[in-house]
Parts: structure tokens; sequence; C-alpha cells
């Protein structure tokens, strides 16, 4: 069992590595990086599916992770694909799927069933291995309450702007008004059914600064994390994605001033001109739990 598998995870940076390259998913694990996100779709051939089983597979059994979760994203559940990357893969006990342009609690369910066998069979322990559903065309929107509630074992909810785009017949912008409103849809539904929402991919691999701005976007909307489909934007996404140290040393203030207003048997009280209720300590709480879990603060 993986590092990984003995913690809940934390998923600043997700990176997707091409599941057919040794050297990509080697480097990819000399990073510091939450998820690694071996990939059987997109980025692999159809003359090449065998050969990426096989190598994601040696990948799994071979290279040490380190804390990094250790994800496969399945051929979409439309195709006679995904059936065999489950197979080729799952002896090897990667610590979840990611399943591509889902669109009904059906597809989810479909391949619980096969995860399911494969815990029996080999007695671990059930709903051991994690299922994240990118949700990138129209009728997974319009599905999205159904989707969030479709299995156990669904853990996060990715946004994938692009396919979406191309679905719906929009053009992609830097300001993505196009896509603003699916956008908040998954986090809403991520939010409504305790999944963690992980947000869109920016394609355009050198603009830095643009990628700073759709993290501090995409945290400011409630997204605990970013794709990433090259290495040098892991940096960024984790640093937007972690607290900063001003923001855990309020949290740390506004929970202590809380507790000790508790104690005096006050409720709203104020801090630093402001007045500070409930939600804002449950807020305080969350920061204070990515910094532990990001570990930027250790525990009590």
């Amino acid at each position: 069992m993986s590092e990984a598998q003995n913690r809940k995870p934390i998923r600043r940076s997700v990176l997707f590595m091409p599941g057919d390259s040794m050297r990509k998913i080697s480097k990819a694990t000399q990073m510091d990086v939450d998820s690694i996100v071996m990939d059987l779709e997109d980025s692999v051939a159809l003359n090449n599916k065998d050969e990426a089983r096989r190598t994601v597979s040696e990948a799994l059994n071979t290279l040490d992770f380190g804390g990094s979760e250790r994800l496969i994203r399945l051929n979409s559940v439309n195709t006679s694909f995904w059936k065999d990357d489950v197979a080729a893969t799952v002896d090897a006990r990667p610590d979840g799927y990611t399943i591509a342009k889902v669109e009904s609690v059906e597809q989810i369910q479909l391949v619980s069933r096969a995860l399911a066998e494969a815990e029996s069979a080999h007695s671990w322990p059930e709903h051991s291995i994690r299922l994240l559903a990118i949700i990138e065309t129209a009728k997974g929107i319009m599905n999205l309450r159904e989707i969030a509630q479709a299995n156990q074992r669904l853990d996060a909810l990715m946004f994938g702007a692009e396919d979406l785009a191309g679905d719906i017949g929009a053009k992609r912008t830097r300001a993505g008004w196009e896509v603003f409103y699916a956008r908040s849809a998954v986090v809403t539904a991520a939010a409504a059914y305790r999944l963690q929402a992980i947000d869109m991919v920016l394609a355009d691999l050198n603009d830095l600064e643009r990628l700073e701005e759709e993290c501090s976007s995409a945290r400011e909307l409630g997204y605990e994390g970013k794709i990433a489909i090259h290495p040098r934007q892991v940096d960024v996404i984790n640093r937007v994605f972690a607290p900063s140290p001003e923001e855990i040393e309020q949290a740390r203030r506004l929970i202590q001033a809380h507790d000790e207003h508790q104690t005096a048997g006050s409720g709203v009280f104020e801090l630093d001109g402001k007045m500070v209720d409930m939600p804002m300590v449950r807020m305080a709480g969350r920061v204070l739990e990515k910094a532990k879990a990001a570990g930027l603060l250790k525990d009590d």
C-alpha cells in the first residue's frame, strides 16, 4: 500500500503524464506534486494503448512515488478501451482512477463494480481504490447532482473546460466567461456532496502569469486544486492553493479569539474591526486543515 493510500489526499496539483512514457512518469515522481495521473486516454495514440498499459503497470510496481497520489486516467467508459485499462493495471494497485467524460451515474457505477471485483479478489479493503470524475461535457454538467452522489468511492470532481467548450460550441477566451457557469456548477456540486473540486487545465504552458490568475480565481470559487499538464506548472499551483503564512496566522488568531469568547459566553464578536460569526470560524478552521495537509503547520 502506498503512502498516499494511508492518508486523506491533498490535491493542490494534479499532474497528468502520458502513460506511455516511463521517462516522464519517473520525472513526475521526483517532483513535489500531490497527485500524478498516468494518462491512458488523450495523450496515448490508439495503436499504443497496450504499451501504455504495460508502462503504467511497470511504473506502479517499480517506481517510488513518495507521497504523491498514484492515479490512472481511463479511456472513456463510452469506448471499449476502459475495461482493458483496468484489467491491465489494477493488480499493481493504483490509489485511484480518473474517469474521462463522465455524463451519468451508470458510468461511475460500472467502473466501481470492476474495482470491487479486484478488491475482493485481492482481499483489499472495500472502496480502497478511489474514483475521480472528469466533468467535460454539457450532459455531464446537467447531471452533476446525480453524478456527485453516484458512488461511495467517488472522491473528487474535475472540471475539463477545453472539451466542454468544444461540446457546446464555445470559443475559449482568457476571461473564461464561456465556461464560467459550468466551472461554478462543478465546484458547487462538489461542495454540496463533500467532494474535492479540481480546476481546469491551462493549455498555454509558458504563461505562468495567467496560470497564477486562474489558480487564484479557482481558489476564490472554492476549488482545492488544479490540473497541470507540464511540470513547470506545478510550483505555481502548489503555492497558490496552499494557505499563505499571513492567512495561517490570521486563521490561528481568529480561532483563538473564538475559543476565548466561547469560554466567556459570547457568540458573535469583533476582531480587527470586523464582526466574526460561525461561517468565518469554520473557514478559518479549513485554512488550518489545509495548512496541516500541505505540511505548513504541525498538529498541536
